[in-house]
């Protein structure tokens, strides 16, 4: 399977992919359908739809099938039909964000910080616990950018719209008080109860040597590969944080991970030195989120 998917992929290989992810969005929503999980499924839809073509605007799966079908078989092993309306906007979100920020074109990131301030708001005003992700897009801005000072303006001024925005709505509908429980800080709840994540632990693991792995070979990296693969890594992070702290039994926060992971991933297999290594870690990822879904329905571990 892997020699098949290192194939280079073409410009139909997407809509395949899509059409398919398609399928497995009705087919784990057609139980419960009703007009709020339609468009809950059709923002989620759209979401992992616009991480398919973030493969390209990244380009470090070098245009094969790999990373495309890993992304594809996280989603049927970590999606579980009905999920909460601020994740689905989060991927949404990130994905609009991945391809902003991934721009090698520096007069084009500047132009989007605004934009990218407005995106970053928006995903706190539907899923307060992703506010890790607005410190992420700081840190990239100071890092990166040549005028930190304006560019940090700008992507303020993004946020300051969407909040002036969101507030003066409120008060035209009469909401005028503010709910408490939609303050993330003091509510988090660290998870200790691990059993049911055990299936996901080979791929932890791979993860974790896919990183060890890039760092040992860094110098050999080229300078836009070393820039796309730590802005992968941090914003990963980002993700990590929020769900550590906030995802207790919400599993559907795994899917914040689906598509940087599908990244690492798929470059680990490529780059490792044996033909029958990459098989076997491709069919152990394949089996782990096999065993995952299985374990969501029937309770195995």
């Amino acid at each position: 399977m892997f020699k098949l998917l290192s194939k280079e992929s073409n410009i139909f290989s997407i809509p395949v992919y899509i059409v398919f992810l398609l399928f497995i969005v009705i087919l784990f929503n057609i139980l419960n359908f009703n007009t709020y999980e339609a468009i809950v499924a059709g923002i989620t839809f759209l979401g992992i739809a616009l991480a398919y073509f973030c493969f390209h605007s990244i380009a470090l799966n070098y245009q094969t099938h790999l990373p495309l079908f890993l992304y594809t078989f996280f989603i049927f092993g970590l999606y579980p039909g009905g999920i909460d309306i601020g994740i689905a906007v989060a991927l949404l979100t990130n994905a609009f964000l991945m391809l902003l920020l991934t721009s090698t074109n520096e007069d084009l990131r500047k132009k989007s910080y605004v934009l990218v301030g407005s995106i970053v708001a928006l995903n706190f005003i539907f899923l307060p616990t992703t506010w890790p992700m607005a410190v992420f897009v700081l840190i990239h801005v100071i890092a990166t950018s040549e005028r930190v000072s304006l560019n940090i303006i700008r992507f303020l001024l993004g946020v300051l719209l969407i909040v002036i925005s969101y507030l003066s709505t409120m008060y035209f509908l009469d909401f005028t008080t503010w709910n408490l429980d939609y303050f993330p800080f003091g509510k988090m709840t660290i998870i200790t109860d691990y059993h049911e994540l055990f299936p996901l632990i080979p791929i932890a693991l791979l993860l974790i040597y896919a990183i060890y792995d890039h760092f040992s070979n860094y110098n050999k990296k080229s300078p836009i590969s070393k820039y796309k693969y730590t802005f992968l890594l941090v914003f990963s992070l980002a993700q990590l944080v929020t769900i550590i702290l906030y995802m207790n039994k919400n599993y559907e926060y795994l899917l914040l991970l689906a598509f940087p992971s599908s990244i690492i991933l798929s470059r680990m297999l490529r780059f490792l030195p044996k033909y029958w290594m990459r098989e076997l870690s491709l069919w152990l990822i394949i089996l782990s989120l096999i065993m995952f879904k299985a374990e969501t329905y029937f309770d195995i571990f």
